[in-house]
């Protein structure tokens, strides 16, 4: 079995595997290295498409420069920003084999931010994520105190709000996306046979390949959807050719412009962010080197999200969290060296220079990215079920999970029920993730625990039955 299987080769020990600061040579680090990059490269490179088809200039615009720039950054931060966790940079960075990429979790914030307004936007959106990033890097340092208001109850809704609030993104790609919505076109065959293919190419790569092959499922689910579209005359490389060779950041690319409910979201957002890196370290730790997580590569590992994100948005990139795939990654591979991650991330920052990559990527089909996207939200929400199982489900907890959900799904799908509140308050409310959040951490600090009595399930009588 190879070793990205998890076998390690015989000239690595155990206790070599387990060493962050151990390089395995070239051989095996440049091939482990990719295999981390292919893990990632889709979900790093999602957000951005939804967000500039949110504001509307993505898939199918007249002009797909903006969006190309926004996969370029992308790819170039998360680079950078991995490169922050496995160098460190004096008290930034865990030193830990963490690969960041641009975050799901922001995703419900930054929609009704741009929704429909087009390019200009986006200076209040990296506006904020600037912000947001600083306070989210300052967390570092208090982040340890306020774990005991986080246990699984909270952060296990959260990560479900996140997939939950993201599912109808991948259905609506996957039947023809915003621009067809209102037309014939609109969940024609032609595009769920496209998300279809995407869908069980995954799925069957993932269960009955090995290796990269598994590995990449996602990635080389889309690359059979799209082979498909391109026998069925959907692809056009006109941007390819278009596309220049190098492209150099811009500091303040699309302007600098604040708006206090966007900043809020963010700050609010950043904290939710903070506690998923956590847990990747922690997780990283526990689960491959056999031993508890310190203080320093905790805070480290946050204050790395900050300025990663705050460096980003200053350059038009969305914002950056460490990535949990990977993380599962490392634990099968059995491989712990920060330097293998490394050598991921200069693969991502050279990719993120050559904007024909991304000019390439603009050419899927949208019903493409739809089937991969409904794999990467359904994953989403089964990881939070996860999260979820490890809790104890008395009424108390049932309680504060069943109001908050409730509550704050209930805000999403129907935001007009809002339509008296000022705008920064309508924003938050129907973000979903900031009030199941809220609502959740309060709940669950302000209710008395249950006695031993209440921990008994209690018999539910209807009304009508009798009894």
């Amino acid at each position: 079995m190879p070793p990205t299987a998890g076998r390690l080769p015989n000239s690595v020990s155990r206790a070599q595997a387990r060493d962050p600061d151990f390089f395995p040579g070239m051989a095996l680090a440049l091939p482990l290295g990719i295999q981390h990059v292919l893990a990632m490269f889709v979900s790093n490179l999602t957000p951005p498409i939804i967000v500039a088809g949110a504001a509307g200039f993505g898939f199918g615009s007249a002009d797909p420069s903006q969006l190309i720039y926004m996969i370029q950054m992308a790819m170039l931060f998360a680079g950078i920003a991995t490169l922050m966790q496995t160098v460190g940079f004096g008290p930034v960075g865990a030193r830990l084999p963490l690969v960041q990429g641009t975050s799901f979790a922001f995703i419900p914030v930054m929609i009704p931010i741009v929704a429909g307004r087009g390019v200009g936007a986006m200076a209040e959106l990296t506006t904020a994520a600037l912000i947001g990033g600083l306070v989210h890097g300052a967390l570092s340092v208090f982040v340890g105190r306020v774990r005991f208001a986080l246990p699984p109850l909270i952060t296990g809704l959260v990560v479900l709000m996140i997939g939950l609030s993201l599912m109808r993104i991948g259905v609506q790609y996957s039947a023809g996306g915003v621009p067809a919505v209102g037309t014939p076109a609109f969940g024609a065959g032609s595009s769920w046979l496209l998300a279809g293919v995407v869908v069980f190419a995954t799925l069957g790569l993932k269960f009955f390949a090995r290796g990269l092959w598994s590995t990449a499922s996602v990635l080389l689910g889309l690359l059979a959807g799209y082979l498909v579209a391109l026998a069925m005359g959907r692809i056009s490389f006109e941007a390819v050719g278009a596309a220049p060779l190098v492209m150099v950041p811009q500091p303040f690319h699309f302007g600098f412009a604040l708006s206090a409910s966007a900043v809020l979201g963010f700050v609010l957002t950043g904290f939710v962010s903070s506690i998923e890196s956590i847990g990747d370290v922690e997780a990283i730790c526990e689960g491959t080197a056999g031993r508890p997580a310190t203080d320093a590569e905790l805070k480290g590992a946050v204050a790395a999200d900050g300025a990663g994100t705050a460096l980003a948005a200053i350059f038009g990139a969305l914002p950056n969290t460490t990535f949990s795939q990977n993380v599962g990654l490392i634990a099968i591979t059995g491989m712990m060296s920060r330097h293998v991650v490394t050598l991921g991330a200069l693969f991502l920052i050279v990719c993120g220079l050559v904007p024909k990559i991304g000019a390439v990527i603009t050419t899927i089909p949208i019903e493409v990215l739809g089937g991969g996207v409904i794999v990467m939200f359904g994953m989403v929400a089964s990881a939070a079920l996860s999260m979820l199982a490890g809790v104890t489900w008395n009424q108390r907890n049932m309680l504060v999970f069943g109001v908050s959900l409730s509550l704050a799904l209930g805000l999403q799908l129907e935001p007009t029920a809002l339509a008296h509140l000022p705008e920064t308050a309508r924003m938050l409310l129907s973000s979903g993730v900031l009030p199941a959040a809220v609502l959740a951490i309060l709940l669950n600090l302000l209710l008395p625990d249950e006695t031993a009595d209440d921990e008994e399930p209690q018999g539910v009588v209807l009304a009508g039955d009798g009894g």
